[in-house]
């Protein structure tokens, strides 16, 4: 065996591993992550709804949005709530409402959040509690990790990417955890978005 051959590849092999082997993405800007205008709330299966019906409280009700996405309201058997806003679903009631009731006027309040899947953030690999969480209005990726704990000994923080769905089509993008927990470098702070896949490689040393 050639020695002066096989040097050179376990070179290439030990930068690989202090690289974590990792495909570098796109680094996400703050203005590429910037949160969506106009943001209003998706009502999802096991939300819990306040109904309330003005001047009407025999029929003002808690419901919680089933797994099939409807709801069952005295008055109203099946209605779909799950991909609307609050409002939305309050004006459907009223126009099935009318029937019985004279001009009603209906308020919807959201008491318990879960939201539809399509909109929550997930978190998969080297986080200390990784799972889905809800999204909130001008999340950003710092508010994430407090939720699911930081990292772990184990992550490769600055390796880490977001996955989004962008006009239909998935794009990757890459994140710099470690320099914003450990480095407290703000710029690496950015915006989340409804959907988007947080991935946290682990460290290969």
């Amino acid at each position: 065996m050639d020695i002066k051959r096989v040097y050179p590849i376990w070179i290439a092999l030990f930068v690989l591993l202090l690289t974590g082997c990792a495909t570098k993405y796109p680094e996400l800007e703050m203005a590429k992550g910037s949160s969506p205008e106009n943001y209003y709330y998706i009502i999802g299966a096991h939300d819990l709804l306040r109904i309330h019906v003005w001047r009407n409280t025999d029929i003002t009700s808690d419901v919680r949005v089933r797994p099939d996405g409807m709801i069952t309201t005295p008055l109203i058997k099946d209605m779909r709530a799950s991909g609307k806003t609050p409002d939305q679903l309050a004006r459907d009631l009223e126009k099935s409402l009318s029937k019985y009731i004279k001009d009603p006027v209906v308020s919807v309040m959201v008491t318990e959040f879960v939201g539809p899947y399509t909109e929550q953030v997930r978190v998969v690999g080297e986080a200390a509690t990784a799972g889905a969480l809800n999204y909130r209005e001008k999340m950003t990726v710092l508010d994430v990790m407090i939720k699911v704990g930081g990292l772990t000994e184990f992550a490769s923080g600055n390796n880490a990417s977001i996955v989004r769905i962008i006009n239909g089509k998935q794009q990757q993008f890459g994140v710099r955890l470690d320099d914003l927990l450990k480095s407290g470098d703000i710029t690496a702070n950015v915006d989340m978005r409804p959907g988007d896949v947080l991935i946290i490689p682990e460290t290969w040393f």
